[in-house]
């Protein structure tokens, strides 16, 4: 049993394991147990399933705060692995908040059924647990060779968080999607869903011939996984800047991104509600940007201090979007957004 201590990105491959086999665990739950009768989800049981998942990741910030405690877990960069670990946590789940309306563009754009959605959710996950386990090593890899890359990625969230505050939002033409295009120049898709099929077997139109066809469930899920790649380019950036450990990095991010699939039903319906938030996460951006600069010059301040400052910008932009929403409003003109229909 020797192999389970080797040291597998500076943590013993039992650790790892650990927690890839909650990640299945609670994959297989998603699939096999709450959504086996392919039902659509409501805006109640979404809330429900996502209180359940923020209770997951909640208890695995408590075993972290064990394992730190008593040794059996030391951070690569000396960083405390319990305040970074929530910190970059919760910029993630707010920076997810942002996925939910460009996903229901898909959907939408695709015309996917509410009760299919959460299938191609779920493996959605699949996917991103792969692709952000890629550019997370390739980022650790980067800082350990190149210190003076964290100054890079402290410039790219100030930058990224001031263009936030100022810029307006763009539009999303998902028609306009180079992911759409490629798909449909070089694969068979067929005009309507089967489904919750992501693949089907029918005649080819040209020759008669049985032949491979992807559905419109699958090239939605190809989007939306594109999609969280470029919304990635953010969030690791940003918790790289609170710390460099691979481990807490990967474990905060895939924690959050799994609550997400849970609370998308209830955020597209609500997601108006959260208006003003996305400028309290510019400054959060802003904030972490510049305690990067800070950091690299001048060594890492309070680790609790900087999650109570994010907190609390957080909070306070939750708080007011609430508030000034309250009437049903986006909050600018006074007329409610509308999403995921």
């Amino acid at each position: 049993m020797d192999f389970l201590f080797v040291l597998f990105l500076a943590k013993p491959l039992w650790l790892w394991l650990v927690f890839i086999s909650l990640v299945i665990a609670l994959m297989a739950f998603d699939l096999g147990v709450m959504h086996k009768d392919n039902h659509e989800l409501g805006i109640a049981e979404s809330l429900k399933m996502s209180a359940f998942y923020i209770a997951i990741a909640i208890a695995f910030g408590g075993y972290i705060w064990w394992a730190w405690s008593n040794g059996t877990l030391v951070t690569s960069d000396g960083s405390n692995p319990v305040a970074a670990y929530f910190q970059g946590y919760i910029i993630e789940k707010v920076l997810s908040i942002d996925n939910v309306f460009v996903i229901s563009l898909i959907f939408g754009y695709f015309a996917i059924p509410r009760k299919y959605q959460y299938r191609a959710l779920v493996w959605g996950i699949i996917g991103v647990i792969v692709l952000r386990g890629i550019m997370i090593a390739v980022g650790a890899e980067l800082i350990s060779t190149y210190k003076w890359v964290t100054l890079l990625f402290a410039a790219f969230l100030a930058f990224t968080g001031i263009k936030m505050l100022i810029m307006p939002e763009g539009e999303h033409d998902v028609s306009k999607n180079p992911v759409v295009r490629l798909v449909s120049k070089y694969m068979h898709v067929t005009p309507d869903l089967h489904g919750q099929k992501f693949f089907v077997r029918q005649p080819h139109p040209n020759t008669g011939r049985l032949a491979l066809f992807a559905t419109p469930l699958f090239v939605a899920l190809i989007v939306i996984n594109f999609a969280d790649l470029i919304f990635a380019v953010d969030s690791v950036p940003a918790i790289f800047l609170i710390t460099t450990d691979t481990f807490i990095v990967y474990t905060a991010n895939i924690m959050a991104i799994l609550g997400l699939r849970a609370l998308y039903f209830a955020l597209a319906a609500l997601v108006h509600r959260f208006h003003y938030l996305k400028y309290a996460l510019a400054v959060v951006l802003v904030f972490i940007g510049m305690k990067g600069f800070y950091s690299y010059f001048f060594g890492k301040p309070d680790p609790y201090l900087s999650l109570g400052i994010t907190v609390s910008i957080i909070a306070a932009g939750i708080f007011y979007s609430l508030w000034k929403t309250r009437d049903g409003g986006d909050g600018s003109n006074g007329q409610a957004i509308r999403v995921g229909e």
